[in-house]
């Protein structure tokens, strides 16, 4: 059953959603990875891992996410334009 108050929450920011410390530290370090990928320091692995993250979910979760940037700079480079989805939810945000 999706929870529109959460969804609504993770679409504002992230860190005000009622999220589990677990899911919090994935956030920040998905955040992380995506904003500031030079600032990355053991740390913030180990921090994944003293949430209960295995190392297969650790690497699971940085490749994801770096996927996402990557395939994102193509399309920005390129000149892609977004679907019309994305125009309509900013319109109605």
């Amino acid at each position: 059953m999706r929870d529109d108050a959460l969804v609504e929450a993770l679409q504002i920011d992230y860190r005000q959603a009622n999220l589990s410390p677990a899911d919090r530290a994935m956030l920040d370090y998905a955040y992380k990875l995506t904003l500031t990928p030079w600032d990355m320091v053991e740390a913030d692995v180990q921090a994944l891992r003293d949430h209960g993250f295995s190392d297969q979910a650790i690497l699971d979760i940085n490749q994801i996410t770096a996927y996402y940037a990557y395939v994102n700079r193509i399309a920005d480079g390129l000149g892609v334009p977004l679907e019309d989805f994305w125009q309509a939810l900013e319109e109605k945000g």
